[in-house]
């Protein structure tokens, strides 16, 4: 049987504005570098629309709404194919963790050692790949991801989280 000639990944990548409220130069830089990242290299499959036909590339639309990620997936034309909508409830302790761990950091870089700050950025890489492995398991069944796209995206769920 030949193998399907799609891209199974993400060519482009939006996040709903409403959804964030506030955000600092620092998240700023985390928003630019996980999107320009997630564009250039990522793995993204969505099982039914790939089935269906709908072999990629996709175009993903991110927004977080009453405790619940939407992930909205349209082909390279824009046409809707489908619609996840994940419950956050798993994530919230690890975007809580990531929030205070990166801002711990952002004030670290400012003021201490290359030896502390080593120490910060390893327990934040660390609070973020549990929060990748927790997003894969998230969308298990759904959506095909690597562990490098899956912490991109973990970014971006956070990015969506900032409240004022």
């Amino acid at each position: 049987m030949d193998q399907p000639t799609g891209q199974p990944r993400i060519s482009h990548i939006e996040l709903d504005e409403t959804s964030i409220l506030k955000r600092n130069a620092d998240i700023e830089q985390e928003r630019r570098v996980a999107i320009f990242d997630l564009i250039e290299e990522n793995s993204f499959k969505p099982l039914r629309a790939w089935d269906a036909g709908h072999q990629g590339p996709y175009r993903l639309r991110m927004a977080v709404d009453d405790g619940r990620l939407s992930l909205e997936l349209s082909d390279e034309g824009g046409q809707l194919l489908e619609t996840f909508i994940l419950a956050l409830g798993r994530l919230r302790r690890p975007i809580r963790d990531y929030f205070a761990i990166c801002e711990s950091y952002y004030q670290a870089v400012r003021r201490v050692s290359a030896e502390e700050i080593e120490t910060i950025d390893m327990a934040r890489r660390a609070t973020h790949n549990e929060a990748a492995g927790l997003l894969i398991e998230r969308l298990e069944g759904k959506v095909e991801t690597d562990f490098a796209t899956a912490r991109r995206l973990f970014t971006l769920v956070c990015v969506l989280h900032l409240r004022s």
